[in-house]
């Protein structure tokens, strides 16, 4: 089974591993892409009025740039370390036991504007690119990105995949086939609609109960009963659509 996580804006700072080694991380074909990627950036970095337009920055989001800055001096942890924010809050990768660890590392990836995507524990820096910048000279991320990412995605896939990436971070490689979530909340009326609040708290829960159980759905009504077993309310909606349910 393989997961993918969405990125986070927000990210950990420091780390006490080396600098950014490109050709250290998953999925090698994708490495000339970041090359192009990552020294655009930098070079971006050297125009803060540009970054910040071009990052969607505000007038206090400075130390933002900064981190492009150093992208290839800064020490580099962890991806699950470096990730921040509400869905990794949940997933509570910290709390895993060494069978849990060993399994984030086999089944987690995590989708990025810079990377494409990375293994749990690949070492990368910190940054800062969305997956809806806009590099001046690049044209969008999504054009560059597929279909080198799905690609690459689906080389490495050789079972389910499920995709909790947004909206924006599954349209740089959309995997065929892949299982989504979609969270809903349902009012004592029985109706239904999309929640934002905890959408990613939810999609926490759920990324952490598929990654630590011990056993290998083949599909979305597998997923459903391991969700169920963690605490979750689901329902199979479709043979790719998982619904998770909250009041």
């Amino acid at each position: 089974m393989l997961i993918l996580l969405p990125p986070s804006e927000t990210k950990s700072d420091g780390g006490d591993g080396s600098p950014l080694d490109l050709h250290g991380l998953s999925l090698s074909a994708l490495t000339p892409l970041r090359q192009k990627l990552a020294d655009a950036l930098v070079g971006l970095a050297g125009d803060v009025d540009a970054s910040s337009l071009a990052l969607g920055l505000g007038p206090t989001q400075a130390d933002e740039i900064e981190r492009n800055v150093t992208l290839w001096t800064s020490p580099t942890t962890p991806a699950l370390s470096r990730y921040t924010g509400v869905l990794y809050d949940a997933l509570d990768a910290r709390g895993f036991t060494k069978a849990g660890r060993a399994r984030a590392a086999e089944r987690l990836w995590i989708g990025s504007a810079l990377f494409g995507a990375v293994r749990a524990y690949d070492p990368i820096p910190s940054y800062r690119l969305s997956g809806t910048s806009k590099i001046p000279g690049f044209g969008t991320l999504r054009s560059h990105w597929k279909p080198e990412l799905t690609e690459a995605l689906t080389g490495e896939a050789d079972g389910l995949v499920v995709d909790l990436r947004s909206g924006t971070y599954q349209q740089l490689g959309p995997v065929p086939g892949a299982i989504t979530a979609t969270v809903l909340t349902e009012k004592p009326d029985g109706s239904r609609s999309v929640v934002s609040h905890f959408n990613k708290h939810h999609k926490g829960l759920l990324a952490r109960a598929l990654t630590l159980t011990t056993a290998e759905p083949k599909d979305v009504r597998a997923l459903a009963r391991i969700a169920s077993k963690a605490g979750l309310r689901v329902e199979a909606a479709s043979p790719t659509e998982l619904i998770v349910l909250t009041e």
